[in-house]
């Protein structure tokens, strides 16, 4: 159900002062630490706290230390309110038991926490973040020397110990930042200039600064800010404006979405609203937005409006491959829930389709290994091979814009996929749950629809079980899956039927329910 306020700006502020104070005493016993698909993620309070920090960095510094894991761990965060408090604690406890650490000044992206490892100038990171999750949220990610998120085995490892320190903070080592400076354990350093050097290797600025088209950027209060004006100045994008520069921890100036929450969400209408008016009334051609962590994109154009994830995927894949932009590269990766348009692209260009679960870990092996022209996912993530083993919203965004610059509307773009491969009908409906639904949809087997031979009118080709439960059809699929870190079941869909049947498969996915 849309909130009658969605697309309006909030009338209010959120009361920071009681959120910092939850911080560092909250109210209540602290949650258990628990990793969802990247991080441990919760409201300021008793869902995260300065505890969880501290905890979450001791953990973090016994597992470098048992597995003599040498190099600066990278320690920083985002825009939030508590993403800086969040980083000092985690760089006093990582100084605190020895280990040294690169502490940057500035807010830090995501994708670059990435870049940064696979460089090898740091061999880990900590990063504070709760993605584009309302202001009240916070949450903390590990990223190790692969510089992708940490597999189930290390995630479980680091909440196993940190759940020890949650009941045992006295075993937590820590000194001040202070002193850790003094002591040549944690220091400063540069992270915009090899980024921006690196990405200039790999997008054509200078098509998109000789284009006759208007750009604009919206870095949604987020970190990418810096980086955005840092590519602005070098490449001389002077037709490129980046549309905001505001930076509040309250995120008051982002619209508010379908359900009444702010949140920093580039793949939604509302948020992404100012952005949609821009293009609309033909003050720009393009308007690209990231997130506050700047791992998700959103865009928006003049003939489309919001461009669906979906789409921009399919459009950057193509490109991708027909210009050669990834050399060597195989593959297309995509997750459970992303379009399978993706497949017929790859099958048209004699690749392989590499389906994964839900989470970008799961992308991190072809990553490195350098299998995917691109590997990306519904919720508006994507890495190719041999940039970052993250997903990167600005590599995103300034790819987008390069298409623009070369093909045209990115309408247009996928129209013309569309009109050579077929056009679906996709979407995706929240059900909110509790735990005990969630558990048992986890549980679901393939098993458990042996005697199904048809669904919504078509033949039950396979069922997969690997993460939720996923049908597919012969023109068609559906996916039930629950969510890793709220109380939602994800039902997603998708047809190259008509819209009616894709009613149908909603409605098939919830009599699996």
């Amino acid at each position: 159900m849309v909130s009658e306020l969605a697309g309006t700006l909030t009338t209010h502020k959120i009361d920071t002062e009681k959120l910092r104070n939850a911080f560092f005493e909250p109210d209540g016993k602290p949650v258990a630490v628990k990793f969802g698909t990247s991080g441990h993620r919760g409201q300021l309070g008793a869902g995260f706290c300065a505890l969880h920090a501290k905890a979450i960095a001791q953990a973090v510094a016994r597992i470098h230390q048992e597995q003599n894991i040498t190099g600066s761990i990278l320690v920083g965060g985002d825009t939030r309110l508590m993403s800086r408090e969040t980083a000092r604690l985690c760089a006093e406890v990582l100084a605190g038991n020895g280990l040294t650490v690169v502490y940057p000044e500035i807010p830090v992206p995501t994708p670059v926490f990435s870049f940064e490892i696979l460089s090898g100038r740091v061999c880990a990171c900590l990063n504070g973040t709760a993605s584009h999750n309302p202001p009240q949220d916070m949450g903390l990610k590990y990223n190790p020397s692969h510089g992708g998120p940490a597999d189930s085995a290390l995630t479980g490892k680091i909440e196993k110990y940190a759940n020890e320190y949650m009941a045992h903070p006295e075993q937590i080592k820590s000194i001040t930042l202070e002193e850790a400076r003094a002591k040549g354990l944690v220091r400063n350093a540069d992270i915009i200039t090899p980024y921006i050097d690196a990405l200039g290797q790999r997008i054509d600025f200078a098509k998109i600064a000789s284009s006759a088209l208007k750009f604009a950027v919206h870095p949604l209060g987020g970190a990418s800010l810096a980086f955005y004006k840092a590519l602005k100045e070098k490449y001389q994008l002077h037709n490129l404006d980046i549309v905001s520069t505001e930076q509040d921890p309250t995120f008051y100036f982002i619209p508010i979405d379908h359900d009444g929450k702010i949140r920093m969400d580039p793949s939604s209408k509302y948020p992404m609203s100012p952005l949609i008016k821009y293009v609309e009334t033909g003050t720009y051609d393009f308007a690209g937005a990231s997130d506050p962590d700047a791992d998700r994109f959103g865009c928006a154009t003049a003939k489309g409006g919001l461009i669906t994830p979906n789409h921009a995927l399919c459009v950057m894949a193509d490109y991708l491959i027909r210009r050669h932009k990834v050399p060597g590269a195989r593959a297309i990766g995509r997750t459970l829930g992303t379009t399978s348009l993706l497949d017929r692209i790859a099958q048209a260009h004699q690749l392989e389709l590499e389906e994964v679960n839900v989470g970008f870990k799961y992308f991190v092996p072809g990553l490195r290994a350098g299998k995917y022209v691109l590997a990306g996912e519904e919720s508006a993530g994507m890495s190719v091979s041999g940039w970052t083993t993250e997903k990167d919203g600005i590599f995103a965004v300034c790819l987008l814009m390069e298409i623009t610059a070369n093909e045209g509307d990115i309408a247009d773009c996928y129209q013309a996929l569309t009109a050579q491969y077929g056009a679906p009908f996709y979407t995706r409906v929240d059900v909110p749950t509790d735990e005990q639904t969630k558990a048992r949809v986890k549980a679901l087997k393939a098993a458990d629809m042996a005697s199904t031979q048809e669904v919504a009118g078509e033949k039950v080709l396979r069922v997969r079980d690997t993460d939720g439960l996923k049908v597919y059809l012969e023109n068609s699929w559906f996916l039930v899956r629950p969510s890793g870190t709220e109380n939602i079941l994800k039902i997603y869909a998708e047809t190259y039927v008509n819209p009616e049947h894709l009613q149908e498969l909603i409605q098939a996915a919830q009599h699996v329910l």
